[in-house]
Order: structure tokens, then sequence, then C-alpha cells
């Protein structure tokens, strides 16, 4: 599974981002609710939270309305698969939080489902930098953050219910993810944001980019609301003097002492000088051609690598035909929750965007089961009704814009 920059952004260009948007203003892009539907699914976050052991409580937080919820709430201490001592999610305790309203955030999730690692992908392939997810999952009149901004480009991917979001016209100069900028108090937060530039209102498909510092808040608007932020961290000025002081350590002017200080004009004067020769020389070793290329590579490879894997063609094998057997089964997202064949006669019709879908009665009713849940799997729809050719139903569906290959 993949997806290009260009897929992304879709109606907007590349060209169009980069000229207009890109480290200036957001940018609010509508989107048909089918465009995500491949990047996460209520299917696939219930699978992801049964992997107990990828799970701890700083890889899943609990939110209650702007207030973290303590992982002593909701763990118990355990064995990582590491063999270290973790505070590891407790699904019962997990289900009162979110029964009380709580929010929940999965952390690092870039790479755990074949949509995700695909918007993360086209990210970095656009040179954006480093992608790292988070899934933030609330519920109606519950807020899990108040208005703050965030040390990196925000690219939020709305892949269930909707959420409002207020855009505020207070920006950041620029932070980093350092001690220095985690020391405004929340009351200097409400004074900084400014005042509202735009609320924002995000449906399933549709996209929201934020520049770095952008103050924002957001709150889930639909009985359930999944939005997944993709953070991009990318290079920066800092970088370079990294790479500058490794350079600098086979520089033997680097190397010399400093004046010594004895309180005198004289030596002050001669530390003043050194500075300035010293500051010369980093300069010089800024346009050297070899830190260049260190910089230049440094950028080009400044983004994580995933997947790859392929353990049968390291050996030179084919995958075998029956191993399809042991494949996930497909699973399909509902587009249209709560759409119900309605009667006409003796006939039994659904309404799209399409138009006119007529359905036997036994079809009328497993397709008003079917619209009915957030997703389904084709063995689902067999065993619940029997009756019905599953595939043949789940293909007009498809056809129909009612359902999208989650």
């Amino acid at each position: 599974m993949s997806m290009t920059f260009a897929e992304l952004l879709a109606p907007v260009t590349p060209e169009q981002f980069f000229a207009e948007y890109h480290d200036r203003k957001p940018l609010h892009i509508r989107g048909a609710a089918a465009k995500f539907a491949h990047v996460l699914s209520w299917r696939q976050i219930n699978r992801l939270l049964d992997m107990t052991h990828i799970w701890s409580g700083q890889s899943l937080k609990l939110v209650m309305d702007g207030t973290p919820v303590p992982a002593e709430q909701y763990c118990s201490r355990a064995t990582s698969r590491d063999n270290d001592p973790v505070q590891q999610p407790v699904a019962a305790r997990v289900r009162d939080w979110v029964a009380r309203g709580a929010s929940l955030v999965l952390n690092d999730v870039d790479s755990l489902t074949p949509g995700l690692a695909a918007v993360s992908g086209a990210l970095e392939a656009a040179g954006l930098g480093k992608a790292q997810a988070n899934v933030y999952i609330s519920w109606q009149s519950h807020k899990a953050f108040p208005a703050h901004y965030d040390t990196h480009d925000v690219w939020a991917v709305q892949v269930e219910g909707e959420k409002t979001w207020n855009v505020w016209e207070g920006r950041a100069e620029w932070p980093i993810a350092h001690p220095a900028f985690r020391t405004e108090s929340q009351a200097q937060h409400e004074q900084q944001k400014g005042r509202l530039r735009e609320k924002v209102l995000l449906k399933a498909g549709d996209l929201l980019y934020l520049p770095r510092g952008w103050y924002h808040d957001a709150l889930a608007e639909a009985p359930a609301s999944v939005h997944v932020a993709f953070g991009l961290h990318a290079p920066l000025g800092m970088d370079l003097l990294n790479i500058l002081h490794e350079r600098a350590l086979y520089d033997a002017e680097f190397r010399k002492p400093l004046p010594r200080q004895d309180g005198s004009a004289a030596a002050r004067f001669a530390l003043t000088t050194r500075a300035g020769q010293l500051a010369q020389r980093l300069a010089e070793l800024a346009r050297d051609p070899k830190v260049m290329a260190a910089l230049e590579r440094f950028v080009a490879e400044y983004h994580f690598v995933r997947g790859g894997n392929d353990l049968l063609a390291a050996r030179g094998l084919a995958e075998p035909e029956t191993a399809t057997a042991d494949a996930e089964v497909p699973a399909w997202k509902v587009l249209a929750p709560g759409a119900k064949p309605v009667r006409r006669g003796a006939e039994w019709v659904l309404k799209t965007a399409q138009g006119i879908l007529p359905l036997a009665p036994p079809e009328a009713e497993a397709a008003g089961w079917l619209l009915a849940r957030p997703d389904i799997a084709e063995p689902e729809l067999r065993a619940a009704h029997p009756q019905v050719d599953a595939p043949s139903l789940l293909a007009r569906l498809r056809e129909a814009g009612l359902l999208a290959a989650a």
C-alpha cells in the first residue's frame, strides 16, 4: 500500500502548497470519506490495542478533559518484551476511563498499519522531515488538550467522526523540542494564542496542516472521533552546528586553550580577539565542501526507515500459494453510517450518491444491518445473513460509494 504526496494533498497541488502554505499558514483540505479509509479503522484500532505487549503508560495515554490520567490508574506493573519493568495498560481499566469520557492517545504508530506507513512515507518523500504519528480518540464534548502549539509541523488526518479545531492567530517563533520551550504556563498560552483565526470542522477524509508553533485546540463533534496527527520534524539550523562541532574536533585551532583571564583589560581583549578568530574559522568551515556534502547528505537522509522485510525473497524463495489462507481477511469501512434501505411498493432501494440501488428483500435486511456498523468483513456478513450472496452485495455497496477498503 502506498500514497504519494500529490494524492495526500489533492485537489491542492504540491507546487501550490509549497508556494502558499508551507511554513506560512494553515491549510484545510476537504476530502471524500473514502480518502483515508485505508489509514485506520475501529477494527484496526481494537486489533492494535489487543497487541498488549507493545503498549505502556508512555505509548498509550489517557487524558480527561485536558488533564492526563496517571498511568497507575489504568495500568498494572508488568515486564516488557525486553525484560524491563513497565506500566502496562489493562483493558478493563481503559474501558472504565473511556466510559467516563477520557480520550486515548496512541503514540508512535507511524509504522503499525500499512495505511499509517503510507501517509508517513508520502510526507517524508516530499522532504518534510521525519514523520512521527499519534492517534487521538476522543468523545463528544470532551476536549483532550487546551490551546497549545507544537514544536513540529502537524498534519491532522481525520479517519472517523468529526472534530472542530480552533485555529488561533498566535504563533510561537520557531519553537523546538527543548526544555526552554516548555516553561510557559497555560495562562501564558491563553494570552499568547491571540484571537480566533478560524474554526475548522474536520470530517472523515479531511486533512488539516498547521505550521510549527501555530496555536490550536480541538473538540470532538461526533459521538466518537479519531484523527491521526502526523508530526513532521524537519532538519534545523541547530543540526549544522552539530556537524560543525564534529568537524571542529579535527581542527587544531579549536583544541587550543582560550586566553587565560586575570581580570585585566589586556586579558579581556585577548579573549575577545580569540573569539572573533574562532568565529571566522567556523564561517570558513561552514563553506568547506566536505561540511556542505555532510549537510546535504544529512538533510537528504532525514527520514525514518520503515518496512522492506521479505524473508523468503532473501533466501531466493517465492511466497507459497497456501500463504494466502493465513492472510488477514479484508475489511470494509462503512462510509454512510446510518443509511437505511427504504421500501418502494414491493421493492427495496438504497439512495446513494450514484443514484438508486435496488435490493431484494433479503439484501435490504442485510444492507440495513451492515450499514449500522462501522466496518464489516465478508465472513461476518455471511454468518449473520447466510441467505445473501455476500461478495455480490459487498461489491454493489462498494460501487455505490457506501463502502471502502479499510
